[in-house]
């Protein structure tokens, strides 16, 4: 089985449940299953932490309302989008890489559920600091230092016109940083620039506008006292794999 089609057979359960020894740490990331049928639907996870977990970064109220209304409407509104397309029992693969074929309420809520169920599992109480190991060696490769990664990637979070995501991926075998709009992601047939991602930001004012109102770059500078490097390295080797 390649790695993205592992990615997108994980199924939609609890994160608690899948942590268990693994050399890809792919089984961490959630809601992004091939469903087992047509007649069933994609559901919200839950955090794979407390709501306060994040603070003082993130704060509690802002990850409530995050996941419970914002990503739990993109995924009522992905099912609904979903019938009557032919994609029902589809996995997100199968979907992505044909998106431009589907509605865009199928592109729009789909990236919203992948995006968001991706997002959590990259954060953690206690992240931050600098990667090491391999992801660690690959950034100082591709962008010269931690810190010229750090400023491309805050560039393209803080640039990023109106709302959507920055990310960094593996595209061909090296790390690229990009950022797309909405709710488009790198897996997708309509994107710029597609690639396996390893790490993301959502830029939406809904995440981060109740304690930074504007304030964008700040939200982006604390987001970095929250990544779960870990995660990252593992993504990252599975990708490379």
């Amino acid at each position: 089985m390649d790695r993205r089609k592992f990615i997108f057979s994980v199924s939609m359960i609890p994160v608690v449940s899948m942590l268990k020894p693994i050399s890809t740490g792919l089984e961490n990331i959630l809601s992004i299953n091939k469903r087992k049928s047509k007649m069933s639907k994609f559901e919200l996870p839950p955090l794979p932490y407390a709501y306060d977990a994040l603070e003082p970064y993130i704060d509690k109220q802002t990850m409530e309302i995050h996941h419970d209304k914002h990503h739990a409407a993109y995924v009522a509104n992905f099912n609904k989008a979903l019938e009557g397309t032919g994609a029902e029992g589809k996995s997100f693969e199968e979907i992505f890489k044909n998106v431009s074929k589907y509605p865009a309420a199928v592109k729009n809520n789909g990236g919203g559920v992948f995006n968001h169920s991706f997002f959590w599992t990259i954060m953690k109480k206690n992240g931050g600091g600098e990667p090491t190991g391999p992801v660690a060696d690959a950034i100082k490769a591709s962008f010269g230092s931690f810190a010229d990664f750090k400023s491309k990637f805050s560039t393209a979070a803080t640039t990023r016109f109106g709302s959507g995501w920055a990310w960094l991926i593996v595209n061909k075998g090296k790390l690229e940083v990009i950022s797309t709009p909405n709710q488009d992601n790198p897996l997708m047939d309509t994107a710029e620039t597609k690639g396996t991602p390893i790490l993301l930001i959502d830029v939406w004012e809904h995440a981060y506008y109740l304690k930074y109102q504007n304030r964008r770059p700040e939200y982006v500078e604390n987001f970095f006292n929250v990544i779960n490097w870990d995660e990252v390295n593992k993504l990252y080797l599975a990708a490379k794999s």
